[in-house]
């Protein structure tokens, strides 16, 4: 699954002083703050060390790699909260041991593409770096995009194409001999319709409105693999 932020502290604990990992913590908040405004490219060392209230000299000392570590650190922890959310509500509603009734599986289908676009208004300032990345993908080291996927995307779509494989053996989804491909379907029917209308929840929608692209959504991913 990958690191857990708490393991990732526990870690840092043991590695440097709590006075250091406090500083660096609050540098890399600051920064997390100037990359969701600013984007990658556009935001400086200078600004991201004034709103940290440190000088440059101080921050290249906690992060010597300078903006782009800031930025692979900062897109890495809020990457893993989230992915540690859309896990549980992976869990909650399509339990690895307790598959669907036939009868229930568009309403838990529709369940999930909710609980995960919701994660878009629990925690604004990860999407708002999220948003930036597609924006400017050609400017982020491609180390700070390869971490990124470490942390999130790619264990969140394995644990799909997982939940989508266990679905076919209880004969609800016919996945045509690829769960991954079912899974990154269903999470484009579902709920990419909603981050690509709100803009990764910039400009939310009416209720109503984000239901009805969901269940929309979910009702077209059933009719290309539902049994």
């Amino acid at each position: 699954m990958g690191e857990t932020n708490k393991a990732r502290l526990t870690r840092a604990r043991g590695e440097v002083s709590p006075r250091r990992l406090e500083k660096q913590m609050a540098i890399a908040s600051a920064s997390c703050t100037v990359f969701g405004r600013e984007g990658y490219a556009r935001a400086s060392v200078d600004a991201l060390a004034a709103e940290a209230g440190v000088s440059t000299r101080t921050l290249y000392n906690h992060f010597p790699g300078g903006k782009a570590q800031l930025f692979q650190t900062v897109v890495t922890w809020t990457s893993s909260e989230v992915r540690d959310a859309q896990l549980a509500c992976l869990r909650s509603v399509l339990h690895p041991e307790r598959p669907p009734h036939a009868e229930d599986l568009e309403r838990d289908l529709v369940a999930l593409a909710r609980g995960f676009a919701g994660l878009m208004t629990d925690y604004p300032s990860h999407f708002a770096l999220v948003r930036h990345i597609h924006a400017e993908a050609d400017h982020v080291p491609p180390e700070v995009l390869k971490a990124w996927h470490e942390a999130g995307p790619e264990p969140v779509g394995r644990a799909v194409a997982e939940a989508m494989a266990r679905l076919e053996d209880a004969g609800l989804l016919d996945t045509h001999d690829d769960a991954a491909m079912t899974a990154a379907h269903f999470m484009a029917l579902a709920t990419h319709t909603i981050v690509q209308f709100t803009h990764y929840g910039v400009l939310p929608l009416p209720p109503a409105e984000t239901d009805r692209l969901i269940r929309a959504g979910v009702a077209a991913f059933l009719r290309a693999y539902g049994r």
